[in-house]
C-alpha cells in the first residue's frame, strides 16, 4: 500500500522561492477579501481601507495557493502542458492572485497592471458591485470550470483530458465537494481514460477537515479505509501531510515528482506497447491534508479559527467597527512580509517572477482553458445524402434517430479526435447503433466474451450517470472540441443544475472579449414522453424544455423536428453552431415522414411555416389555425386536419408546423424570434389558434404571451397524465389526440354553430371507442395505428 513519499528533492533556495511565492499568493488573497485601499500596507490600516461588506472564502484558499505554487515548479522543470481545475470553486481569490502574479491577469485586463494601483484595483473588484464574483468564474483567466456549484470538477478534468495526449489536468477536489453524488461517481473515470490517446488527470483530494459548519466525511474515516477506497477506484494514492509548513514543501515536491513519474511511465508503456501483465492500471492521485484556513488567524475572540469550520469564509467580519479585529487583520497580512515580496511600486520582486513558467505554459494562460482558441470546425458530411425519400407527405415511415445514426457514424469517421457522443447506456436503445460501425464504446475495465462494441479507443462514452455524461462532454467542449449528449427525455432532469451552470458560463463568456466561442452543448432527447408506453408514468416528463427557456435568450435553442429529414437538418445545424445550448427532441419509433429533403431544408431554415398540402385556406384568411410542435403532436394535428376536411370541407384551415420553438417569442425577446408582422401574417390576430405542443402547454403561452393573437391561442400538451398504455391512449389521456383537437376547433369557431353538434358527438364517441379498444386488445386500433395522410 503506497501512502507517503519520504524524499527531499528541494534545495534551500528552492524552498525559499516556493515559500515566497505561496506567501505572495496568500497575501493577495487576503487583500481581495478585505481591502479597498492601502494594498501594500504602506500606512497603518484604517477602517476606511476595509470593504464595508466582507465576502469570500478564505478556508480553502491557502491550500489552493500552495498547490498552485508547487504545480508551477513541476511545469517548469518538466515543461508540462498543464491546466488547473479548482473543485473548491469558492477559492476564487487563489485563482485570481496567481493569474495576477503570473502576469496573465494584467494582459487580459490592462486596467489591472502589476503595480500598486493594479493591486488596489485587484483587491477592490473582488466580490464588489461592478467587480468579479467570489468563485472561479469565466472572468478568471486559466479557468474552464465554474466554481459556483460543487460536484463537477473531476468529471470536467477528465473531459478535458480525453483526446489531449500531451495534457495533464491537475484537479483539486475539496473534501466537501467529495461528498456530492456527481463527484463520487467521477472517480470511475479512470476506467474510461485511454493512456495511448488521452492525456492524464492528477486528482488532488484536499482534506482540510471541514465544510461550512460540519466535518468533512473523508477527512474523518480511517486512513487505511481511505487508501483502499481510492485503490478500488483505480488510483494509486499518495498521502501528503502538510500540518507543518517547515516540511510541507519537501513532502509535496517529492510526492508530485513521484506522481508525475507514474503518469509518464503509464503513458510510455501504453504508447510503446511494452506494458506486461494484466493487472488494472492504477493512476496516481494525491491526498493532501492541511489545516482549514492555513496560515490565517489561529484564534479570534478566544475561539479557535485555523483548522476549524470558522475559517471557512471570513475569519472575522466586523473589522471596520472593532479595533481589535482591525489590528488582527493588519498583523495577519504583515505576517506574510509583503515588503519582501513586492517592491515600492507594488510589482512582484524579480525572484518571484522566476518560479512560474512563461507564455502558454502558465496555467492562467494555457489555451486549453480558453478552448475556443483551439477549436477546429468539424468535418461534416453533407446531411442531405442521408435523407429518406418522401414522394407524398404522411405516407411512409422511418425511425428518425436511426436515420440520424448513419449521419453520426460518418461524423465520427471524419473527426477521429475531435468529436464524442456521451449517453447513459442508451446509444443502441435510442436507435443510434449505426455509430458502432465506426467506433466502439470507451472501456478500460475487464472484458467478457459476451461483451459487444467495447474498445479502449471508443468514441462513444456510456455510463449510467447522466452527471458524468454531461460533465465529460462539458470538459471536452470547454477545451475546444465537439460532441453530442443523448438521453431519455424524462431523465435529462438529473442534470438540470449542470445545464444551468453551463448556460450561465456561456452567457457570461459572451461579455468577455478575450474568451473565444466554444462548440455548442448539444442534447438529443429521445424515448420521449409520447412514446414511453411500456415504461409508463415515471418515464413521461417533457419539462426540461421549461428549464432551458429560463436561461439567457442568446444562449438557448430548442428544436422539435417532426420527421427524419428535418432531424438531419437540425443535427447538422447544431453541430456547426458555437456558444449555445441546443436541445433537440425527436422520437425513435417508426413515424410518418412529412417532407422531402429539399422541403425539410426550406422549412427548417424558416424554423416554422405553413404546410399548404394539409391546409384548406387556399392562401385566404383562415377560419382557424392549427399549429403543432413535436413529432407526435404533428401527427395528431395533421390527422385532425384530415378529419376537418372530411366533415367541414368549407372550413378554411391553416396548418402551421413549428420546428424552432424560439421563433414564437418576439425578436425583442430572442434572436430567433419572428417580427410581429410575420407572426401576425401566419397566425392571424383574430382567429382561434389550436396549438398541439410536445411539452407542458404553459410553455407556449409563456413564449407567445406578447403576441397580438395570444388571447386566441388554446394549447394542448402534456398535463401530467400518463401510465403504461398504448401510444394513442397516451395522447387521449392528455387531450392531445386528433379527435379532441377537432372538438377544440368546433368549440372555438363560432360560425360552425349548432350544425357541428353531430360531428362533435361523433368525435367524443370515437375517443370512447378507441379507449375501449385498447382495454380489450392491448393495442391501438388499426385505423389509428396505421393511419396515413389521405392523398
Amino acid at each position: 500500500m503506497t501512502t507517503m513519499v519520504e524524499q527531499s528533492p528541494l534545495s534551500t533556495a528552492e524552498i525559499r522561492l516556493l515559500d515566497a511565492h505561496w506567501r505572495a499568493a496568500n497575501y493577495l488573497s487576503v487583500g481581495q477579501i478585505y481591502l479597498l485601499d492601502n494594498p501594500l500596507l504602506a500606512e497603518p490600516l484604517r477602517p476606511e481601507h476595509v470593504k464595508p461588506r466582507l465576502l469570500g472564502h478564505w478556508g480553502t484558499t491557502p491550500g489552493l495557493n500552495f498547490l498552485y505554487t508547487h504545480l508551477n515548479r513541476v511545469i517548469k522543470v518538466r515543461d508540462l502542458d498543464m491546466v488547473y481545475v479548482l473543485g473548491p470553486g469558492h477559492g476564487g481569490p487563489a485563482a485570481v492572485a496567481n493569474a495576477w502574479l503570473e502576469g496573465t491577469y494584467s494582459e487580459v485586463y490592462p486596467a489591472v497592471p502589476r503595480d500598486t494601483e493594479g493591486m488596489r484595483r485587484l483587491f477592490r473588484q473582488f466580490s464588489f458591485p461592478g467587480g468579479i464574483p467570489s468563485h472561479v468564474a469565466p472572468e478568471v483567466p486559466g479557468s474552464f470550470h465554474e466554481g459556483g456549484e460543487l460536484g463537477y470538477a473531476l468529471v470536467h478534468a477528465y473531459g478535458a483530458a480525453f483526446d489531449n495526449p500531451g495534457l495533464v489536468v491537475a484537479c483539486v477536489v475539496g473534501d466537501g465537494e467529495a461528498e456530492t453524488g456527481p463527484l463520487a461517481a467521477s472517480w470511475h473515470s479512470t476506467r474510461f481514460l485511454d493512456p495511448v490517446r488521452d492525456g492524464a488527470v492528477l486528482p488532488i483530494l484536499h482534506l482540510n477537515g471541514y465544510k461550512i459548519a460540519n466535518p468533512a466525511l473523508l477527512a474523518r474515516i480511517p486512513e487505511d479505509d481511505l487508501i483502499r477506497l481510492f485503490e478500488g477506484y483505480g488510483h494509486k494514492p499518495y498521502l501528503v501531510d502538510c500540518d507543518d509548513p517547515a516540511t510541507a514543501h519537501q513532502r509535496m515536491a517529492a510526492t508530485m515528482d513521484r506522481a508525475l513519474d507514474d503518469i509518464e511511465l503509464i503513458q510510455r508503456e501504453a504508447r510503446l506497447g511494452t506494458r506486461t501483465g494484466d493487472a488494472p492500471l492504477r493512476w496516481p492521485m494525491i491526498i493532501m491534508r492541511s489545516p482549514k484556513g492555513w496560515t490565517g488567524p489561529k484564534e479570534v475572540d478566544g475561539k479557535p479559527v485555523e483548522g476549524t469550520w470558522r475559517a471557512h469564509q471570513v475569519p472575522f467580519g466586523d473589522v471596520r467597527t472593532n479595533p481589535g479585529h482591525l489590528a488582527d487583520l493588519e498583523s495577519w497580512m504583515r505576517g506574510y512580509r509583503p515588503g519582501e515580496l513586492f517592491d515600492a511600486d507594488g510589482r512582484p520582486v524579480p525572484e518571484l517572477l522566476t518560479l512560474p513558467p512563461e507564455g502558454d505554459r502558465r496555467m492562467s494562460a494555457n489555451p486549453h482553458a480558453n478552448g475556443g482558441l483551439l477549436r477546429r470546425d468539424l468535418v461534416l458530411p453533407d446531411f442531405r445524402g442521408y435523407g429518406v425519400a418522401v414522394k407524398e407527405p404522411g405516407t411512409c415511415t422511418d425511425e428518425a434517430t436511426r436515420v440520424l445514426g448513419t449521419f453520426l457514424r460518418d461524423v465520427i469517421r471524419a473527426n477521429p479526435d475531435n468529436f464524442r457522443i456521451t449517453g447513459p447506456d442508451e446509444t443502441a436503445s435510442n436507435r443510434l447503433g449505426a455509430v458502432f460501425e465506426a467506433t466502439g464504446k470507451a472501456w478500460q475495465a475487464g472484458l467478457l466474451p459476451t461483451d459487444e462494441n467495447l474498445a479502449a479507443d471508443g468514441r462513444v462514452m456510456e455510463i449510467l450517470s447522466e452527471h458524468l455524461c454531461q460533465g465529460w462532454l462539458e470538459g471536452y467542449l470547454l477545451t475546444g472540441r465537439h460532441g453530442l449528449f443523448t438521453c431519455y427525455e424524462a431523465f435529462i432532469h438529473i442534470v438540470d443544475a449542470m445545464f444551468n451552470q453551463h448556460a450561465k458560463w456561456l452567457g457570461t463568456c459572451r461579455e468577455i472579449p478575450w474568451r473565444r466561442p466554444i462548440s455548442s452543448l448539444n442534447y438529443l432527447l429521445t424515448s420521449h414522453v409520447w412514446r414511453q408506453d411500456h415504461n409508463g408514468f415515471s418515464h413521461q416528463d417533457p419539462g426540461f424544455l421549461d428549464v432551458v427557456v429560463n436561461k439567457k435568450a442568446e444562449v438557448v435553442r430548442i428544436y422539435l423536428p417532426p420527421d427524419a429529414n428535418s432531424l438531419l437538418y437540425v443535427a447538422d445545424r447544431c453541430l456547426r453552431s458555437v456558444g449555445n445550448v441546443n436541445v433537440v427532441v425527436a422520437g425513435k419509433q417508426p413515424a410518418l415522414n412529412w417532407m422531402s429533403m429539399d422541403e425539410a431544408v426550406l422549412h427548417c431554415t424558416r424554423g416554422l411555416g405553413i404546410w399548404p398540402w394539409a391546409s384548406t385556406d387556399g392562401g385566404a384568411e383562415p377560419d382557424v389555425v392549427l399549429a403543432c410542435a413535436g413529432d407526435v403532436p404533428t401527427l395528431e394535428t395533421v390527422a385532425a386536419a384530415a378529419l376537418l376536411r372530411e366533415h367541414f370541407p368549407e372550413l378554411r384551415v391553416r396548418l402551421i408546423n413549428v420546428v424552432d420553438l424560439m421563433r414564437l417569442p418576439p425578436e425583442s425577446e430572442h434572436p430567433h424570434g419572428l417580427p410581429d408582422s410575420e407572426f401576425d401574417a401566419l397566425f392571424t390576430t383574430d382567429k382561434p389558434i389550436i396549438f398541439a405542443f410536445h411539452g407542458y402547454p404553459w410553455l407556449i403561452h409563456r413564449l407567445a404571451y406578447r403576441r397580438h393573437g395570444h388571447g386566441n391561442m388554446h394549447v394542448r400538451g402534456y398535463k401530467e397524465e400518463g401510465t403504461t398504455t398504448t401510444p394513442f391512449d397516451m395522447v387521449m389521456l392528455n387531450d392531445l389526440d386528433r379527435y379532441h383537437l377537432v372538438i377544440d376547433v368546433i368549440d372555438h369557431v363560432p360560425r360552425l354553430g349548432g350544425r357541428a353538434s353531430y360531428v362533435r358527438q361523433h368525435m367524443v364517441d370515437e375517443r370512447l371507442r378507441q379507449h375501449a379498444h385498447t382495454r380489450e386488445y392491448g393495442e391501438d386500433a388499426p385505423a389509428v395505428r396505421d393511419w396515413t395522410w389521405p392523398c
